[in-house]
């Protein structure tokens, strides 16, 4: 059955949620920030943001999110982590109480260490909260290449995400596990960052599997211990995610973990990317949730000294491969 989708943010993954949902047949709206976005948006179907991408004629563009959301059945929400509380704080007295609210947020909240469900609930008290993550390289995804996604929170309404989703090029699975889910998607960026230092080191193949293999087990010590189940680290939010950003190309996090390992200062390298990078305040936030949960995490911390504690790739890669040796632990 039909229903009325709302997308919030017309970033790249926004543009690919509002272009497959109506292609599900779904009616669907997508909001931009500002009449500066909306236009161009509504009149061309195209984004700088996503190039070689066009939006469907049937998706409405709007900058107008509180009468988008009014009459919306499922509100998917496309804001950076960062973003999310000052936009949802006014547009949470407006969700009605029976819409499903769908994050694709894939961070922490820095200050409060909260997930991007959790701050969703503080803005929309009562909202049944949704988190939807996977492998999404957008370019991929809006091109309609496949992959598979985890819908994850209560049963009943992962499983309306799941029907309004899932089709020819979206395998679209459910969990109950929404620690799980966003624990994977936030550190994985924090492991792409220092995935990229590799890359622009040079260091090689057996140095980058080495990284996702311990990066992996990092990331599940901390989720566990939050309340997650280890098997959704090694699914497809997990280690599946994880290994999509580790290597492709286009992930934002492991260009800008590239850059600083070729050298490039972490300044210099953001002033010139036009997009979100969630790992570098993921990386900030997950360190300090670690130390007061006492939870190891020695790549989380090496990456955190790269980007605010002055060490090169180098000496943190030093500094890792002397730490005293173990068992392996998974």
């Amino acid at each position: 059955m039909p229903l009325r989708v709302c997308v919030i943010g017309c970033g790249q993954f926004g543009l690919v949620l509002a272009s497959h949902a109506v292609r599900c047949g779904h009616d669907t709206t997508l909001w931009a920030r500002t009449e500066a976005e909306r236009e161009p948006l509504e009149r061309t179907r195209v984004s700088p943001r996503l190039p070689g991408f066009a939006l469907p004629v049937s998706v409405r563009v709007t900058n107008d999110a509180t009468g988008a959301v009014t009459d919306a059945d499922l509100v998917i929400t496309a804001i950076p982590s960062q973003y999310a509380r000052s936009v949802w704080t006014v547009l949470g007295r407006s969700l009605p109480k029976s819409a499903i609210l769908v994050s694709v947020a894939k961070g922490l909240e820095v200050g409060t260490l909260l997930r991007p469900s959790e701050v969703l609930r503080e803005c929309a008290p009562g909202a049944e909260v949704v988190s939807l993550s996977g492998p999404t390289i957008a370019s991929e995804v809006g091109g309609g290449l496949p992959t598979a996604l985890v819908a994850a929170g209560c049963a009943q309404a992962a499983d309306v995400v799941q029907r309004t989703l899932a089709g020819d090029v979206w395998r679209v699975y459910t969990s109950t596990d929404q620690i799980g889910v966003e624990v994977a998607g936030a550190l994985k960026n924090v492991i792409a960052l220092a995935a990229g230092m590799t890359d622009g080191m040079r260091l090689g193949t057996n140095a980058k599997a080495t990284l996702l293999a311990r990066g992996i087990a990092e990331i599940a010590r901390l989720g566990v211990d939050l309340g997650a189940q280890r098997e959704t680290f090694y699914g497809v939010a997990g280690v599946g995610d994880l290994a999509t950003t580790c290597f492709s190309p286009e992930g934002r996090n492991r260009t800008l973990g590239e850059r600083l390992g070729a050298g490039e200062s972490l300044a210099n390298a953001l002033a010139s990317m036009h997009a979100v990078v969630e790992g570098v305040d993921t990386c900030r936030a997950a360190v300090e949730l670690a130390a007061a949960r006492r939870i190891d995490m020695p790549l989380a911390r090496a990456v955190h000294g790269v980007l605010f504690g002055g060490l090169s790739p180098r000496a943190a890669l030093i500094e890792l491969m002397r730490r005293e040796g173990t068992a392996e632990r998974v």
